[in-house]
């Protein structure tokens, strides 16, 4: 017999979502088959949503006599686990992130610079929605935003991630070492950023420098003691390129993370993109300093020049999470990936046929991916207190439903096809990839007609044709022959 608040079929319900999911500031009782906790999958749980965060998480008997007020929401054939969290991405350069395909490292001086000094202010606000709709759709619920290049007022980033109704940690770019901006200027805007969205529910402030090179040794010192007073991360590209890395030592006799280390820009403030290209000397800087690093695979895959040793980070104890660096907003691909790398990069070499264990990556992908962008005492887990940024997964189907090791599965066979709904701050965002409260597909539409115009006016230069273009000249070559 069906229980009355069961809601039948859920896996492969259609149309909108159903009316006993939405919160609209009432407080629900979820009871799906598993709950992702600290501790791991336990069965027989549910979580009280209420306030935007998770009143109570425990046996669901257990909640059920503690809230009778509440008829419990039974949603058979689902798992409730944290939102994703992305902990490096670029928002406004989602109109050409295609572009990336094929080019050498160090594509940001032919593609993302152009890029974003041909945006306006309608597509820096249409670029970064669109690129926190696809985000939400991957499993996301927060967002490092490492900040934009664009000319324009940062709020239009803020506003667009405000409307898409995902989390962000909002940079702000304070390079100044080649710049018209003189660096008390820099410094003063940095101070107001920060004070600035300092109570925000889903804008959180977050200082940026490109990259080390980008900044006065001076900016690079007072952004970390700013950001560290506020509570924040200065979010900065550490050891990404091997030309970085040999540009750095040129100028400075060291490297990149050597570098921010002697001017005292090294701590627990930092949030270090990449660092891909490491010395065993800098892991200890980083293991002693308590800095955060982004872990970002798929850009190490795509464009980089090496994968960052996140296995031996992960067993000295070294902070990090996960980033897409703007490549794809897939949250169960990421974590793949993240596994995957690790394993191709380094296990295979050793015999590591765990190589982290899903529940490294998962967890990196989450909580892990909190602590390293600031949040940690406020989202990235399913847990009394936090914020009720969550995912509802189908595990009915027959990638997921002979379950032996869950967060093995999710991180191997997970995709986010299974995502049913997305909440963030206890609101329901998406249900079924599409958004519940404003129109996604015109926004995608509005986005193809911006994009074009965009890149039409974009000094872009790129080393290599596009695939059709490449083949077509094979196809000639050979022809000729």
């Amino acid at each position: 017999m069906t229980h009355p608040s069961d809601l039948p079929g859920l896996p492969g319900l259609p149309g909108p979502p159903p009316d006993r999911l939405r919160t609209d500031g009432d407080a629900l009782l979820l009871a799906p088959d598993v709950v992702l906790t600290p501790d791991g999958p336990m069965d027989h749980y549910a979580a009280v949503v209420s306030g935007g965060t998770f009143l109570a998480v425990g046996p669901a008997e257990r909640l059920e006599r503690a809230h009778p007020h509440l008829t419990p929401v039974r949603l058979r054939g689902q798992i409730l686990i944290p939102g994703f969290v992305d902990a490096h991405h670029h928002l406004t350069q989602t109109f050409g992130a295609a572009l990336a395909f094929g080019e050498p490292s160090e594509i940001f001086r032919r593609v993302w610079v152009p890029l974003e000094g041909a945006l306006d202010e309608e597509a820096v606000y249409v670029a970064a929605k669109l690129a926190a709709l696809e985000s939400l759709r991957g499993g996301f619920t927060t967002v490092a935003e490492a900040g934009t290049r664009a000319a324009v007022d940062v709020e239009v980033v803020a506003a667009a991630a405000r409307d898409a109704g995902i989390r962000c940690v909002l940079g702000l770019v304070c390079n100044d070492a080649d710049s018209a901006t003189d660096t008390a200027t820099s410094l003063a805007r940095a101070e107001k950023h920060l004070v600035r969205y300092c109570t925000e529910e889903l804008i959180h402030p977050s200082l940026a420098v490109s990259v080390p090179e980008a900044a006065t040794a001076r900016t690079l010192r007072d952004t970390a003691r700013l950001a560290a007073s506020a509570g924040a991360v200065v979010q900065i590209h550490v050891n990404e390129h091997l030309a970085a890395v040999e540009r750095s030592l040129v100028a400075h006799g060291l490297r990149p993370l050597e570098y921010l280390h002697e001017v005292g820009a090294l701590g627990p403030q930092l949030l270090a993109a990449h660092a891909t290209l490491l010395t065993p000397r800098e892991l200890t800087l980083l293991a002693d300093s308590g800095a955060a690093v982004s872990y970002n695979p798929v850009a190490s895959a795509w464009k980089g020049n090496a994968v960052a040793p996140a296995a031996t980070m992960a067993e000295r104890g070294i902070r990090f999470g996960l980033g897409t660096d703007g490549t794809r907003g897939d949250a169960f691909r990421l974590a793949e990936a993240a596994e995957f790398a690790q394993r191709l990069a380094y296990g295979l070499a050793t015999g590591d046929s765990s190589c982290g264990a899903g529940w490294t990556w998962l967890e990196h992908a989450g909580r892990g991916g909190a602590d390293a962008v600031g949040l940690g005492a406020r989202t990235g887990r399913i847990a009394g207190g936090a914020a009720a940024d969550f995912l509802l997964v189908d595990v009915s189907g027959p990638e997921m439903r002979l379950s032996w090791d869950l967060p093995w599965e999710l991180v191997r066979r997970g995709n986010r096809d299974q995502i049913t709904a997305v909440f963030v701050a206890g609101r329901m965002r998406l249900w079924r990839g599409w958004p519940v409260d404003w129109d996604g597909p015109a926004l995608v539409r509005r986005a193809a007609e911006l994009s074009r115009e965009v890149l039409a006016r974009a000094p872009v230069t790129r080393v290599h044709p596009t695939s059709t273009a490449a083949r077509r000249a094979r196809a000639q070559g050979s022809a000729a022959r």
